[in-house]
C-alpha cells in the first residue's frame, strides 16, 4: 500500500480519481492499493521563542539575540486533527512507502518533509513532480516517480530560507519594538520592499519640475515638426518670431529605417502578475489565487514558475496546443507557429513557462469566475503571441530647417502586424484604443515647403512614477542587478512564488496602502511605514543584501553551497545587528502612534496599532479589533473609515449587510461599552425593523 500525500484536499481528490482511490474516509481516500491524503498547507511550523525558554514570553533587548541551537517544531492547533490522521496513516503496517505529492517547488518540499519528520516516519519516500494537473500528466507522473533524494538540496534551501526569515523576523522585530516602545514587524524581504517605496516617494516629493519650451511648425506637406527643447521662454519666442517671418522650411534629411519587435516570451508568474495588474487592475495575490485555481481545474500548468521557456521534449506537442488554444478563443485564421522561439531547456529550472492545457479546449470557460477567465485569456494570448512572427514597421524621421534651426518629426508605416495582430484579437478591449502611428508624406531632400502655422508649446519634466503593483514587482525582480557580479543569476528580492505575499503582508500590517481607482491603484508607504524605514539600519533595508541571500539560497538548491555556511552568515549578521543598533535620536517623534479619536469609555486617546484601534490608557480595556467578528457576521470589514465614524458619532450606517441566509439589508451599527470597558455593538434597522 502506497500513501500519497498532497498539499491540498482539492489536489488530493484529483490524484485519487486517477489512481482509483474512491473510498472516502475521515481525512483521506482509499482504494486500488493507495491511500491519498493531504496536508492543508503548513501543518508543522517553527516553534515560537518561548518554547525554547519561558523567559522569551517577555520581550527584552537583554535576551537578544535568540539563536536556537536545535530547532524545534510544533503542530499548529488548527491542523492538529489532520496531522494526527497523517501520522496514523504513515505508521499503518500495510503502508510500505510514501509518495510526496505536495506542490512541485521549494515550499511543497518543505511542507512534506516537516510532516514526515514530525510524525517520526522512517518509511521510503518517492517524489511526484508535476507541471500540469491534467489526468494524463498525473498518470505519467505516478508511472515515473523520482527518488526523494534528488530533492534533498531543494529541501535544504527551503529550510534555510524558513530559518533565516525566523531569525531576522524574531530578533529584529523584538529589537526595534523594544527600542521604540511599540510593536514593529521587521522582515528579511518585507523591509527592503518597503524601503524601495519610501525612497521612491521621497524622490517624488523632492522632485522640482523644470519648465521647457518647444516651437512646432505645421508644414503644408501635412505634418508637424518640433524644435529641440529650450530652457528659456525668450529663446523659444525669438525662434517663433523668426520662423513666422521666414515662412518656409527646407527638407534636410528624410531617413527611413526598417525595424521589428520580436514576439514576447511566455509568462512566468511575475510577468503574468505584472500584466494582470497593468491591464486588469488585479493585485499580485489575486492573480496568484486565480492562477492556482485554474491549475487545480487543469486549465493551466503549474503557476509558481520563474521560467519563460519550455524544454526540448515539448516541441512536438506544442503546435497542437497552439492550434487548440486559437480555436478556443476564436482565433482560427491561419497563423505561423514558430516553436523554436520558446524552446530552451537550459533556461528551465523546476518548472517550464506558464501554458494553457489541452483540457482547456473541452472546458466551459463561460462558467469560470470573471477573474479566472481573464487570467486564462492572458496566458492563452501570450502563448499565441510567443510563437508568432515579429511585428515589422518602417520608421521615418523627417528633419527640416527653418530660421537656421532643426525641426524633426517621426512617422511609422506598419509592414507586418505579426504577433500584434493576435494580441489585438485576443486582448483588444483590455489594451484599449491604440494610437495610430503618423504616416509622413513622401518628400524629397532639399525640397522646400511652406509653413502653415507656428506654435509655442510649454511643458515640464515629470517626476518618477508612484509604484503600482506592476512596477513594484518589476523593481523586486531586478533589485540589486547592477551590483551583482557578472555571471550570477539575478534573483532580485523574494521569488515569483513569494512576492505577492510580501506585498499583501506590508498592506495588512499598515506599512503600505493602496490608493487610486479600481483599475489603477498605486502603493504608497504610510506614515508608519516611513517611520519604520527611517529607524532601520542600512543592512536590514538593503535590497542588495536580500538579493544576495536569494542567490545563495539558489546555490544551496543546486548543491553549490553548504547550508551550514549560509546559516552561519545569518547568525553573525543577526548578532552584529543586536550588538550595534541603538535608538536613533529624535526617532520617537516619528514613531508616535496615530491618534484617531477619543475612547468612549475613559476619554483618553485611541491610537492605531497593527491589529486594531486601542485606548492609550493602560487600565482601560477598550479596543476596536480590525479582524472583528461582529462585522464579519455582517459580511463587512471594520476599516479605518468605519472606526473613525464609530468613535466620532457612536454609530455608522452600513449598506448591503448579509444575513445568515444570504439576504442583504441596510442597518446602522451602534457602539457602546461593557461595564469593564470593552467595546459592544448593536444593530438598528431601517424602518424600525
Amino acid at each position: 500500500m502506497k500513501l500519497v500525500l498532497a498539499e491540498k484536499p482539492s489536489v488530493a481528490m484529483s490524484y485519487a480519481k486517477v489512481l482509483g482511490a474512491t473510498n472516502r474516509k475521515d481525512g483521506y481516500l482509499e482504494g486500488n492499493g493507495y491511500l491519498v491524503s493531504w496536508c492543508v498547507g503548513h501543518l508543522v511550523e517553527l516553534a515560537p521563542p518561548n518554547v525554547y525558554d519561558a523567559k522569551y514570553v517577555k520581550w527584552s533587548i537583554a535576551d537578544l539575540p535568540i539563536l536556537p541551537q536545535k530547532w524545534q517544531y510544533l503542530v499548529s492547533v488548527s491542523t492538529k486533527k489532520q496531522f494526527g490522521i497523517l501520522q496514523k496513516l504513515m505508521h499503518r503496517p500495510d503502508v510500505d512507502s510514501i509518495v510526496n505529492s505536495c506542490d512541485s517547488g521549494r515550499e511543497g518540499e518543505l511542507i512534506f518533509r516537516l510532516v514526515y519528520q514530525q510524525a517520526g516516519c522512517k518509511k521510503p519516500v518517492s517524489r511526484l513532480w508535476l507541471s500540469s494537473m491534467e489526468e494524463n500528466a498525473i498518470r505519467e507522473g505516478f508511472a515515473h516517480l523520482k527518488p526523494s533524494t534528488e530533492y534533498d538540496a531543494l529541501y535544504n534551501a527551503a529550510l534555510c530560507r524558513e530559518r533565516a526569515d525566523w531569525l531576522v523576523g524574531i530578533n529584529a522585530s523584538r529589537l526595534f519594538s523594544c527600542l521604540y516602545g511599540q510593536p514593529l514587524a521587521v522582515g528579511r524581504v518585507m523591509t527592503p520592499v518597503l524601503a524601495m517605496t519610501v525612497v521612491r516617494e521621497a524622490a517624488i516629493a523632492a522632485f522640482v519640475p523644470e519648465k521647457f519650451y518647444t516651437v512646432d511648425l505645421e508644414l503644408t506637406s501635412g505634418c508637424t515638426a518640433s524644435s529641440t527643447r529650450f530652457a528659456q521662454k525668450a529663446d523659444a519666442e525669438l525662434l517663433l518670431s523668426k520662423c513666422r517671418k521666414e515662412g518656409r522650411a527646407t527638407v534636410q534629411k528624410m531617413e527611413r529605417k526598417e525595424k521589428s519587435e520580436n514576439p514576447p516570451p511566455l509568462y512566468d508568474l511575475t510577468a503574468l502578475q505584472r500584466d494582470a495588474n497593468r491591464l486588469l487592475g488585479f493585485t499580485a495575490q489575486q492573480t496568484l489565487d486565480y492562477a492556482q485555481s485554474l491549475y487545480e481545474k487543469r486549465l493551466i500548468t503549474y503557476p509558481r514558475t520563474d521560467s519563460r521557456f519550455l524544454t526540448e521534449d515539448m516541441a512536438a506537442s506544442l503546435p497542437g496546443l497552439v492550434t487548440n488554444t486559437g480555436k478556443t478563443f476564436a482565433v482560427e485564421e491561419p497563423f505561423p507557429i514558430h516553436v523554436q522561439q520558446v524552446i530552451n531547456g537550459s533556461k528551465v529550472t523546476d518548472h517550464h513557462a506558464l501554458l494553457p492545457t489541452k483540457s482547456m479546449a473541452k472546458a466551459d470557460l463561460a462558467a469560470l469566475p470573471a477573474g479566472e477567465r481573464n487570467v486564462l485569456r492572458l496566458i492563452a494570448a501570450r502563448l499565441l503571441c510567443a510563437v508568432g512572427e515579429p511585428y515589422c514597421y518602417a520608421e521615418t524621421t523627417l528633419t527640416t530647417i527653418c530660421a537656421g534651426e532643426e525641426f524633426t518629426t517621426k512617422g511609422r508605416v506598419v509592414l507586418s502586424d505579426g504577433w500584434k495582430a493576435v494580441e489585438r484579437k485576443m486582448l483588444g478591449e483590455l489594451l484599449g484604443k491604440q494610437k495610430e502611428p503618423a504616416v509622413l508624406p513622401d518628400v524629397q531632400e532639399q525640397s522646400q515647403c511652406s509653413v502653415a502655422g507656428v506654435e509655442l508649446k510649454e511643458g515640464q519634466t515629470s517626476p518618477p512614477k508612484h509604484f503600482t503593483e506592476d512596477l513594484l514587482l518589476h523593481a523586486m525582480e531586478i533589485a540589486s542587478a547592477d551590483s551583482m557580479p557578472e555571471g550570477v543569476e539575478r534573483q532580485g528580492i523574494g521569488t515569483p512564488a513569494t512576492r505577492a505575499a510580501t506585498i499583501e503582508k506590508l498592506v495588512q500590517k499598515g506599512f503600505l496602502e493602496r490608493k487610486g481607482t479600481k483599475k489603477t491603484k498605486v502603493l504608497l508607504p504610510t506614515d508608519k511605514g516611513k517611520a519604520l524605514i527611517t529607524v532601520m539600519p542600512e543592512e536590514i533595508q538593503s535590497p542588495e543584501m536580500t538579493a544576495d541571500w536569494e542567490t545563495k539560497l539558489l546555490q544551496i538548491e543546486r548543491g553549490e553551497m553548504e547550508p551550514s555556511e549560509f546559516m552561519t552568515e545569518i547568525n553573525t549578521m543577526v548578532t552584529e545587528l543586536v550588538k550595534k543598533t541603538e535608538m536613533k535620536k529624535g526617532a520617537n517623534a516619528l514613531m508616535k502612534s496615530k491618534i484617531i479619536g477619543v475612547c468612549p469609555n475613559c476619554g483618553k486617546s485611541v491610537v492605531e496599532r497593527e491589529k486594531g484601534w486601542f485606548c492609550e490608557s493602560n487600565p482601560c480595556r477598550f479596543v476596536l479589533w480590525k479582524d472583528n467578528a461582529f462585522f464579519k457576521r455582517l459580511g463587512k470589514r471594520l476599516d479605518a473609515h468605519v472606526a473613525d465614524k464609530l468613535l466620532r458619532d457612536g454609530r455608522v450606517r452600513l449598506k448591503d449587510c448579509k444575513s445568515a441566509k444570504g439576504k442583504t439589508y441596510n442597518a446602522t451599527v451602534l457602539l457602546s461599552c461593557e461595564a469593564d470597558g470593552r467595546s459592544k455593538f448593536s444593530l438598528e434597522f431601517e424602518g424600525g425593523r
